[in-house]
């Protein structure tokens, strides 16, 4: 009864805090004089505190952490727009005040948040704790706040591409954060939670992944994907439909990671005109605004109507609010969001969703990789609270178990070995993020020891691009990868046996029959781009060998192939429908994959902390999700459930 009159007073509490009122008036009596402010506004899901004198918080930052647990809002410091100065005398004064050592290479000033990013060949030589370098100083003589970026060997044009749509639009982006402050920060309607989840896509099968989180006070859609193996519209888009919602009732959109099967459908929904935040990783929006760009040109290729406009995927990078691994963020008056690595993709998050004044905590999986790799640091599993999780089963049957990293590394050098002597060549279909980069080091390691035989390797499609923007992201990267690349000039990306194919006509050389090599092409699951070129020309000849590294989706031509087709029909030059005979060995290795195999699907359910109430299953097709769930439930005595397509399920 005490307990309970205790937790009642403690709510009654924060309620008050949380107001807007309360906020406010809290944060004008914890900042001192001396701090200078001049405005407090909301900018999203933030609370902006502006200040002409910007030193004094930044050299005394406990007064804002402590401001920040008292509130339990996320807090900014922001430059007064009058003390900043013009770009071109900021970009002059930064140009003298960076260690020429350093390398500064580009400058982007972010007018609606008052940010100047600095991209730099040597980050750790102006990091916070650099002896040469002091944040508050630069600060403080630009007018601008500072961030520092790693400079990519090869500049990403879509990174290019998102800082000039933020510029372009800095004026209406202000205006709209303040007004996503505004539905965010609004009183509660319902005190009492009830947390539901609807099922619009991803549930029984891979491919098309969407759910709607809702309560009393809030609608959130959980990725928008489509899926690349359907034939008809019903199968391959979510079915929003059924949900039964305006696209202005949603308050949100959470990203997991960028590929098609969980954003492809993003950019329809700007099309007919969502207007709200989209949240994901930093390294996510670049991602996925590379992967839909590219599905469009795909769609045109292949001659059908793309679903979208380029102009459409310039508006998610105007409304996307990237956010870091652990920062917890409000994204409805009732729903605390928190991004942790999930080790599928670059950027890849689970997504926690803390629901209420803690009535229900409901983690979304996504794509997930319990398992270490060259690249990626393994999926997390320590949460503050859980009850409900939502996991992944795309190798969720009793005999998915792929082999270890050294298995699978060993079969790589043995397979390519073997093509290559014979005077062959080895396709390589690969998604452009994650499995190519991992590829990339893979190879890069193996031919530096000699123990893969040295060939060219040639790459075409997008992953150049993509592996640019993973350099540009290297905190996300696996540690010792991290720290190469943030604390020496050692970059692996950059190697002397890769030549990237940037035009169609530089296909000559990797096709010449002399000459043995490796091809890594897009797309992963032969459904279109460069790659198709390389099957076409590649297939019919005994000597050679097209490799799969990726899971391919049952309906795709590269399922089709890998299951064993020896002749199998794509659309070829001018638009005209081609039989290609399959004469070339094909292989599957299993072990690259960005999933977790069952084992590791089962480890993580274990090792989730805290324990869990109940576990639901999607991700998967259906025998694999039933699976998973019956050994959940059997094994560590959860309530369990796999849920198809359009069902309703309360979470609380």
């Amino acid at each position: 009864s005490c307990n309970q009159t205790l937790d009642k007073l403690q709510n009654k509490q924060q309620q008050e805090i949380q107001s807007s009122q309360g906020m406010m008036a809290i944060i004008l009596k914890s900042i001192p004089k001396d701090a200078n402010i001049t405005k407090i506004a909301y900018e999203g899901p933030r609370i902006a505190l502006y200040t002409n004198k910007p030193r004094y918080l930044m050299e005394n930052n406990n007064i804002i952490s402590d401001l920040v647990n008292v509130i339990k809002k996320r807090i900014v410091v922001r430059t007064d727009e009058k003390i900043r100065k013009s770009e071109e005398d900021a970009r002059k004064i930064l140009d003298d005040m960076v260690p020429k050592d350093a390398g500064l290479e580009a400058t982007f000033f972010d007018t609606a948040t008052g940010e100047v990013s600095i991209e730099v060949k040597r980050p750790w030589l102006c990091q916070r704790d650099a002896t040469e370098f002091n944040h508050a100083e630069v600060t403080e003589n630009t007018g601008w706040k500072l961030r520092i970026k790693k400079a990519t060997t090869k500049p990403s044009n879509t990174i290019k591409a998102i800082n000039y749509q933020l510029k372009v639009s800095s004026s209406d982006r202000a205006k709209q954060l303040k007004s996503i402050g505004d539905e965010i920060f609004r009183p509660r309607l319902v005190q009492k939670s009830e947390v539901s989840l609807l099922t619009l896509g991803g549930f029984g099968q891979v491919g098309r992944s969407c759910m709607l989180l809702t309560t009393p006070d809030s609608k959130v859609l959980v990725d928008c994907g489509v899926n690349p193996g359907a034939r008809n519209p019903s199968e391959a888009y979510p079915r929003l439909d059924w949900a039964n919602i305006t696209l202005d009732e949603l308050d949100a959109v959470v990203i997991g990671h960028a590929h098609l099967d969980h954003t492809g459908f993003l950019p329809v929904l700007t099309k007919y005109g969502y207007k709200g935040p989209i949240y994901c990783t930093e390294p996510t929006l670049p991602m996925m605004n590379l992967i839909q760009l590219d599905a469009i040109k795909v769609a045109g290729a292949q001659g059908r109507t793309p679903m979208y406009a380029e102009k459409d995927v310039h508006q998610i990078m105007r409304q996307t609010i990237p956010l870091h691994y652990g920062t917890v963020t409000d994204i409805s008056p009732d729903i605390k969001l928190v991004l942790a690595n999930a080790g599928h993709i670059l950027g890849s998050a689970s997504c926690h969703f803390h629901i209420g004044n803690g009535d229900h905590n409901f983690v979304y999986s996504g794509d997930i990789k319990y398992g270490k790799s060259m690249l990626l640091e393994s999926a997390r599993t320590n949460f503050p609270r859980v009850e409900t999780l939502l996991i992944e089963s795309t190798y969720g049957a009793k005999e998915d178990i792929q082999p270890t990293r050294e298995e699978v590394e060993d079969a790589f050098i043995k397979s390519v070995n073997e093509t290559l002597s014979e005077g062959g060549k080895v396709l390589i279909p690969i998604p452009a993020v994650g499995r190519a980069q991992e590829l990339m080091m893979v190879i890069d390691k193996y031919m530096k020891s000699g123990q893969l035989t040295e060939s060219s390797v040639f790459m075409e499609g997008m992953i150049q691009e993509a592996t640019a923007i993973h350099e540009a992201h290297p905190e996300y990267l696996e540690r010792t990868l991290r720290q190469k690349i943030l604390e020496t000039d050692d970059n692996p990306f950059d190697s002397e046996y890769f030549t990237n194919i940037e035009h169609a006509d530089g296909r000559d050389e990797p096709l010449r029959e002399d000459s043995p090599c490796i091809i890594i092409a897009t797309s992963g699951m032969l459904e279109g781009g460069p790659v198709l070129e390389y099957f076409r020309n590649l297939a019919p000849d005994k000597r050679n060998k097209i490799l799969f590294v990726s899971y391919q989706v049952n309906g795709t031509l590269g399922r089709r192939v890998m299951d064993g087709a020896r002749q199998v029909s794509i659309l070829g030059k001018e638009g005209k429908v081609e039989v290609v005979t399959i004469n070339c060995a094909t292989e599957k290795l299993e072990g690259f994959s960005g999933h977790s195999d069952y084992n590791q699907l089962m480890s993580y359910v274990h090792r989730l902390r805290p324990k869990l109430r109940r576990v639901l299953v999607n991700h998967g097709e259906r025998r694999k999700s039933e699976n998973l769930s019956a050994s959940i439930r059997r094994m560590y005595r959860i309530t369990t459930h796999y849920p198809q397509v359009q069902e309703a399920i309360k979470l609380f």
